[in-house]
């Protein structure tokens, strides 16, 4: 399968707006939001996305008709992301950014510090150029590290690693 890059995410979301009837938000979030809201560069094969209005297995033979048209991975689309979701502040929606607007279909992607919330608890080594980077375009050192500190104290598990994470991502900034 082909790596989708900004062109391909956004032909592949066209093509899903095209076949849709009615309305569908998508709350994109990963490597997909990373490019489409923050002009980071990256490779990715696929768009972490939940829907809203409509579940995922409704969705599906959709994005597996538009896979094989483009030539995508089945899961093209998919929830991946949303098991770290409970980690986003009560008002995430306020800074989605809108990536795509069609007639059925509106994609909005999460904001920096949402993208750095999620970053810091996946703390993987490969999330530490990306962490860097939605830094550098401005996510809130200051709202990210209040808000793992609020999941922490709730004892929500990979709160403390998420910190650390942070904490050495600053490091090597400063370094």
């Amino acid at each position: 399968m082909k790596n989708m890059t900004r062109e391909t995410m956004l032909a592949a979301l066209k093509a899903l707006d095209e076949t849709l009837d009615q309305s569908v938000s998508l709350v994109i979030g990963g490597g997909a939001a990373m490019v489409l809201a923050h002009g980071y560069q990256l490779g990715t094969f696929d768009i972490d996305a939940v829907p809203k209005g409509i579940d995922i297995a409704t969705l599906d033979p959709y994005v597996k008709k538009i896979a094989t048209r483009l030539g995508l991975a089945p899961d093209w689309l998919n929830p991946y992301y949303s098991t770290f979701s409970h980690t986003l502040p009560p008002d995430y929606s306020d800074r989605l950014v809108e990536v795509f607007k069609g007639t059925h279909l509106t994609a909005l992607a999460l904001g920096l510090d949402e993208m750095l919330i999620m970053k810091c608890f996946a703390h993987r080594q490969k999330d530490v150029n990306h962490a860097k980077a939605l830094i550098k375009k401005g996510a809130s050192i200051k709202n990210v590290e209040a808000r793992i500190e609020q999941l922490r104290d709730k004892n929500i598990p990979l709160a403390a690693k998420a910190l650390d994470f942070l904490d050495d991502v600053m490091e090597q900034m400063d370094g």
